[in-house]
């Protein structure tokens, strides 16, 4: 009785892990007759002329082989055929030779070899389902957010188990410096790569890519997860600096107010995540200087020239900004390239502007912030750029009314009125000489 049992058992225990791997039925089914497809095909030489019938909900394994009836003593292939004494004799009465004779095979009888045989085929059937199982769940999140528990820690890396006890590792390239993980702690990090060289998944995690500070603020900002905020684009040096770029789909919402929380309560719990990374949400516009100089922050910028064809923009400063600009170890004007695609030279801006220069955003309130942009867009960021620059040159490179570059022109000559302009300074002095004479 128990030979008869052990069958069964298998069918149950892989229903047992279909249950826990999730496997669907259609490909529990094929995987089951595959199995017994294969020992029997050593076993007798072939499977062609065999049915196996499998119902996994019973734990029911039916076989059956299709023999040809031949004539008595004619019998050169018993896997294939069958004479014709021996067919009706075996439950078929009324057999005929050339017929088709079906005949049940238990495969409890062939012995405890042949079960043997059978369970290390499925056993092994199934973990290279389970490893395809693995690489396709896996392979389908790479850069998604994912959480493992530390369960070993080396030198280069790091190995996690997530909920399922599936292999996480985490490199020490791909952890952010200061991180330093204790056995059992929690870990978040992004699937970065899933490989299944020999069929055999690697699944590599990553804390240092920008995918990671991306997901972060979609678990952290409900406006991110639901549509209305996106992010743009994001670069940073791991557990030093970032800068990421949000936009806004709906006017009503400021994407940087929201990112960062009342009084910086959303992006607090992401700063701690990444060791006090330090992380600028800028608004993100198409105006290609203008995106620049939000990058630049908290550099100001006097004047930009673009070259947009070969993405390279030369950025002019007052002296004092440029180290701002730069930032420690080149840090602020690295990621600014990195976040606005465009290569940025930086230089001392002494020869055109004063120390009594202004930005021309100290203006909106008599301005109108689209056309201080449109300035902006053409280049001219500060007052005396502006005012320096023939009335002709803008009428040319602002894209605004002739009258409105005037109304400009005037508020921003009214602002410097006490102080004589670089042209009206010689008729000044030619004007005293002719009333002295």
């Amino acid at each position: 009785m128990a030979k008869k049992e052990e069958t069964p058992n298998m069918v149950q225990q892989f229903a047992e892990f279909k249950e826990l791997k999730n496997i669907d039925k259609t490909t529990m089914i094929s995987v089951l007759e595959e199995s017994f497809r294969n020992v029997l095909a050593k076993m007798f030489g072939t499977d062609e002329n065999l049915d196996v019938i499998l119902n996994p909900d019973k734990g029911d394994v039916q076989i059956f082989q299709n023999l040809k009836v031949v004539p008595d003593g004619e019998v050169e292939n018993p896997n294939l055929q069958i004479s014709l004494s021996d067919a009706r004799a075996d439950d078929d009465p009324e057999a005929e030779v050339g017929e088709e004779h079906s005949r049940e095979i238990i495969f409890e009888k062939f012995g405890r070899r042949a079960i043997l045989n059978l369970r290390q085929t499925l056993q092994s059937r199934i973990l290279d389902l389970q490893k395809e199982a693995i690489y396709s769940k896996f392979k389908e999140l790479e850069g998604e957010l994912v959480t493992g528990e530390v369960y070993q820690t080396w030198s280069r890396e790091t190995l996690l188990l997530d909920d399922e006890k599936n292999e996480l590792l985490l490199p020490k390239s791909e952890s952010i410096p200061g991180d330093f993980f204790r056995k059992g702690e929690t870990v978040r990090a992004v699937v970065a790569n899933v490989d299944n060289k020999n069929n055999n998944p690697k699944i590599t995690v990553s804390r240092t890519s920008n995918e990671f500070l991306r997901r972060l603020f979609e678990l952290e900002v409900p406006e991110i997860h639901e549509g209305l905020i996106n992010i743009r684009a994001v670069a940073r040096k791991p557990g030093e600096r970032a800068k990421i770029a949000v936009e806004s789909y709906d006017d009503r919402i400021d994407p940087v107010g929201a990112c960062v929380g009342v009084k910086g309560s959303r992006i607090h719990g992401i700063v701690r995540e990444l060791r006090n990374e330090n992380i600028d949400v800028i608004n993100y516009t198409s105006n290609p200087a203008l995106f620049i100089e939000r990058a630049l922050a908290p550099a100001h910028i006097s004047t930009i020239r673009l070259d947009e064809e070969n993405k390279k923009a030369e950025v002019f400063l007052r002296p004092e900004e440029v180290s701002l600009a730069i930032g420690r170890n080149g840090l602020n004007i690295n990621l600014a390239t990195k976040l606005t695609g465009y290569e940025i030279d930086v230089y001392r801006d002494t020869d055109m502007y004063y120390e009594d220069d202004i930005f021309l955003d100290d203006f909106r309130d008599e301005i109108e912030g689209w056309i201080i942009d449109t300035f902006k867009d053409s280049g001219y960021l500060t007052a005396k750029s502006v005012l320096s620059t023939p009335r002709e040159t803008l009428l040319e490179k602002v894209d605004l009314e002739e009258n409105t570059i005037d109304d400009v022109l005037a508020v921003l000559k009214k602002e410097y009125e006490d102080e004589p302009e670089a042209g009206d300074a010689p008729e000044a002095d030619a004007a005293t000489d002719g009333d002295e004479a």
